[in-house]
Order: C-alpha cells, then sequence, then structure tokens
C-alpha cells in the first residue's frame, strides 16, 4: 500500500490520492446521510434533557446534498401514490377548542375593548398593541390556527368580467366532496379514474434542439413575464377547473423546464373530466398583472433614484419624491382607460390522460412528476446554444420586476414596496432572478389541502415511525411536539467536527442496514419453511 506521506513519491503520485474527507463524504452519499446537516440545541420536554442533534439540511437541489434530494423526492413520490386514487373522503375535522384556548379568546376580548376604550379618549394605544400582538402569538402558540381578526387590510379588487377573447365556460353547482365519479362494468366492476395533465406556455419563436432558431426574433421580453407570473395562472386554472367540475377537484402537480427553458405544468388530478372540457378550461384560463407600467425606462445607469430618510427615493434632477408602490397602484385604479401590465395563458399544447390506480401507467406518471424535482430550472443545459439561450434570458429578467418589492421598479420611476436604502435596478436578490430559477419564484411541488390529508412533514413522521418499528425500536420517542429547538452558536465548541459527525452517522445507517438486512433474511427464511417448494 503506498504511504501518501512518503516524500519519495512523486509529487503528481501524491496529488492523484483522493483525500480522506473526500472519502467520507461520499460514503455517508452512498449511505444517505445528509452531508450538510444542522446542529440544533433539542430539549426534551418530558426529561429536561438538552442535547445537540444533527439535522439533515433538508435540500432540494441535487448539487447542495444528494441524499437529502433523494430522501424528499422519494416522499414526494409517496405523498402523491398515497392521495391520488382515494376512495374515501379525507376526513378534516377541527378539535374542540381547549379550555386554555377560549381562556386566550376571552381574555383578548377584554384587552381589546380596553384598548378601543383607551383610543376613544384619545389616549396612547402603543402598550395596548403591543399587549395584543404578544396575546395574538399566545393564541397561535397554543395551536389555533390564522388572526382573530381574519383579514384586516382592505383588499383592491379589480371587475371580474371576463376577457371578450376568453371563451366562457360552463359552471356547475359545487357538491361537498373530493372524490371524482366512479363507474361500473357490465359485470360489476367499479373503476374510480383520475387524470394526468401537462399544459405549456405558448411559443415565443422557432426552436430547435432547445434553443431559437433566430435569437433575434425570439420574444424574449414576453417568455421572461410569462415566467414570472407562471404560478398565478396556474392558480386560475385550478379554480376554473373546480368551478366546472363541480365539486373540490384535488391535485398533485410539479412545475419543470422544458428543453426550451419555459416553466410548464405536470398535474395529477384525483377524479376526472371529458379531455375536451379540460382543454377548454386551459384556452378559457389567464392571468392579467395588474401593476403599473414598466416599459418606459425612467432612470438608468449612473442617473439613479437617490434615497432620503423618512421620504423615500427621490428624483435626482428635481429632487421630487417618487410615488409609492400604493400611490402608483391608486393612479392605475383611477384610470378608467389602463390596461394590464402582462396578460398570461396556456400554449395551445395540453395533454390529458385517463390514469387508473395500481396499473403501470400510473407508477410511470408519478415517476415523470418527480423527475425533475432534485434539479433547478437552469440545469440540463447540453449545448452552448442552449446556454447562449439561457443567458439571454436572464439578461431579459435583469430589469423585469418580480414582485411589488422589487427594486427594479425604480428604473420605471416607481418606490417598491416597503422601500429601504441601499436599492438599485438590476441588484434583486428574489429568486426569479437567480440563473437556476430562470424567472419563476414559486413552489416547485403543488399539492392541494386535502390531497392526503397529511403536510409532507407528517408523511416524513410516518416514514420515520415505520423504521423505528422495523428496527425494533417502538420506544423510541416519535412525537414532533415533544421537543423544544434551538439553534446552537457559531463556534460551539460542544460541536464536533463536520467529518467526525457524517463517520457517526455512516456507523448509525450501518448498523440499520444489517439489522433490516437480518430482518428481510429471516422474513424468507419463513416463507421458505412454510413453503419447501418455494425454493
Amino acid at each position: 500500500m503506498t504511504n501518501p506521506h512518503d516524500r519519495a513519491l512523486p509529487r503528481a503520485v501524491r496529488l492523484a490520492m483522493p483525500l480522506a474527507q473526500d472519502v467520507v463524504e461520499e460514503v455517508a452519499k452512498l449511505h444517505g446521510v445528509c452531508i450538510r446537516p444542522v446542529p440544533l440545541k433539542r430539549l426534551d420536554t418530558h426529561t429536561g434533557r438538552w442535547e445537540i442533534v444533527d439535522v439533515p439540511c433538508g435540500s432540494p437541489l441535487e448539487s447542495k446534498c444528494p441524499p437529502c434530494a433523494k430522501r424528499n423526492k422519494q416522499l414526494r413520490k409517496a405523498q402523491c401514490r398515497e392521495g391520488w386514487h382515494l376512495e374515501a373522503e379525507p376526513a378534516i375535522t377541527p378539535d374542540e377548542p381547549t379550555d386554555e384556548q377560549r381562556w386566550l379568546v376571552e381574555f383578548r376580548a377584554d384587552i381589546q375593548a380596553q384598548r378601543d376604550e383607551a383610543e376613544c379618549h384619545g389616549g396612547d394605544t402603543t402598550d395596548w398593541d403591543a399587549v395584543i400582538e404578544g396575546l395574538d402569538e399566545e393564541i397561535n402558540a397554543a395551536g389555533m390556527r390564522g388572526n382573530v381578526l381574519g383579514r384586516t387590510a382592505s383588499k383592491r379588487s379589480r371587475s371580474t368580467r371576463r376577457r371578450q377573447d376568453a371563451p366562457d365556460l360552463p359552471k356547475r353547482k359545487m357538491a361537498h366532496t373530493t372524490l371524482g365519479r366512479t363507474f361500473q362494468t357490465p359485470d360489476g366492476k367499479t373503476y374510480r379514474p383520475s387524470l394526468f395533465v401537462t399544459l405549456t406556455l405558448p411559443s415565443y419563436g422557432k426552436v430547435k434542439d432547445g434553443a431559437p432558431v433566430d435569437p433575434d426574433t425570439y420574444d424574449y421580453a414576453r417568455a421572461a413575464r410569462d415566467a414570472l407570473h407562471f404560478s398565478k395562472l396556474v392558480d386560475r386554472f385550478v379554480q376554473n377547473l373546480r368551478r366546472v367540475a363541480g365539486f373540490d377537484v384535488q391535485y398533485f402537480a410539479s412545475v419543470e423546464p422544458q428543453k426550451r427553458l419555459a416553466p410548464h405544468l405536470h398535474m395529477a388530478i384525483r377524479g376526472t373530466l371529458p379531455r375536451a372540457e379540460i382543454k377548454q378550461i386551459a384556452a378559457a384560463t389567464y392571468h392579467q398583472v395588474w401593476w403599473p407600467s414598466a416599459d418606459q425606462v425612467v432612470f438608468d445607469g449612473d442617473h439613479l433614484p437617490v434615497w432620503e430618510e423618512e421620504a423615500g427615493y427621490l428624483d435626482p434632477d428635481t429632487g421630487e419624491v417618487l410615488p409609492t408602490w400604493d400611490e402608483a397602484l391608486d393612479q392605475l385604479d383611477a384610470d378608467e382607460n389602463a390596461q394590464p401590465l402582462h396578460m398570461i395563458r396556456f400554449g395551445d399544447q395540453v395533454d390529458v390522460k385517463g390514469v387508473l390506480a395500481g396499473t403501470k401507467d400510473a407508477d410511470q406518471c408519478i415517476r415523470y412528476l418527480s423527475k425533475y424535482l432534485t434539479k433547478s430550472l437552469g440545469e440540463g443545459l447540453d449545448s452552448q446554444a442552449q446556454r447562449d439561450h439561457a443567458a439571454r434570458f436572464v439578461d431579459a429578467l435583469r430589469y423585469e420586476p418580480c414582485s411589488p418589492t422589487c427594486p427594479n421598479w425604480l428604473r420605471y420611476g416607481i418606490q417598491p414596496k416597503n422601500a429601504k436604502a441601499g436599492m438599485a435596478p438590476g441588484r434583486c436578490r428574489g429568486k426569479a432572478h437567480k440563473p437556476e430559477h430562470l424567472g419563476y419564484a414559486g413552489r416547485r411541488v403543488l399539492v392541494s389541502r386535502k390531497w392526503s390529508n397529511k403536510t409532507l412533514t407528517e408523511h416524513k413522521q410516518d416514514r420515520r415511525t415505520w423504521v423505528l418499528e422495523a428496527l425494533g425500536k417502538t420506544d423510541e420517542p416519535t412525537d414532533p411536539h415533544r421537543y423544544i429547538w434551538r439553534p446552537v452558536p457559531a463556534g460551539d465548541a460542544n460541536v464536533p467536527p463536520l467529518a467526525m459527525r457524517l463517520l457517526r452517522s455512516v456507523r448509525e445507517r450501518q448498523r440499520w442496514r444489517a439489522h433490516m438486512a437480518e430482518l428481510q433474511a429471516r422474513a424468507d427464511g419463513q416463507d421458505l419453511s412454510a413453503n419447501p417448494h418455494a425454493a
């Protein structure tokens, strides 16, 4: 065996030897151990004991932590499979409020009354508002969802009248169910089919092998805005789908990049509708972005708005304060001839496929839904033409406002919402402007609330409980509410080096796998003893 510390060896030979820490990380990946664990302090509320625990980073991207990406992918596949072809209505019944919860709300009512009385007499309500804010936090901590006052801010609304160029949709009376129709064959068999739908965006120019044939005529501006607002279009499609279906349609969807880099949607839908209706819904779905105009550049280069405390951003020439986001929207609302900044619609390509539970088609669709979940939208650029295409796409996004808080609004003479010092056009840190996301800042996986009647955390807990039972650790606590978690300060001497933590995790994973293999061998042996002909 060659000794790397032998100085008689040529330098090239020594450098060709793998680093020990790199091998530790590679072995950790092979055993499914998170290579970027986050150390946290955990308090067991039953025993009062503090300990430092490594928590998986949970990275959704393969480039950051492949084991966590693979684990998340498997969880999503399990979530998709479990909720797609339910035969019974998922029961979601809120628990009865506890005495503590009732007392907190009653106390909140008393404090609110005293605060209102102080306001009526012209008194200072700052202290009362602070007490109310703390009480609202206690109410949520006690296991109650939402805010006791509900929505307090007024919501801007526009006419809901459909555009003349959008076809009308049928509307059925809503039924209180999430299950689709069942069909019976003459021989008495019952089927409950579901759907797998793929929706794409329209064309922006002729494309060959994932890159524009003529980049100069390719509509990058429209492609960028479509990517930015694609998630809103998906929301509109779901709303229209439920109106036409007549029941609370549940779905599991994933957003993936096409080869031309435009986002498109794969959606598993519980229940079924005629294919013609799905295509009609897609054709009639649109989303209008009612934002101030971003087509005329007001400030550019070194000629940019200047920040002044208390006032906000000013015109560098006139000293006038730029209109705030709310003021710009007020001007838009007051203009009867105003047009939306952008309107987004689906393309003509709509694929609809019927799927039955337990078939190869169902398994294939689930694999397809999770195919790209471990990769970013910007990965998979195979050629120089595609890389150039991606660069032009990112350049088109650079000055495009991605949200009301985007600094790019300064370029068009408007203060972003919640403006602060240091903002500059072209320097937005939002997810949409990062090359790996290509304009799409929404969630990659979209799951309706009544899909499997479980959150992803609950699916993860089910998996952990199953593993512990298989390992014979039924006494291991599984209640996630038993613990209180706190961050570990940087440089804490109680946290071992990363390599040591990885080695410990690898050893634990080896022990689990050996135990699982032993259990499997026992099960196989029992099967053979019960049926000797099976050998």
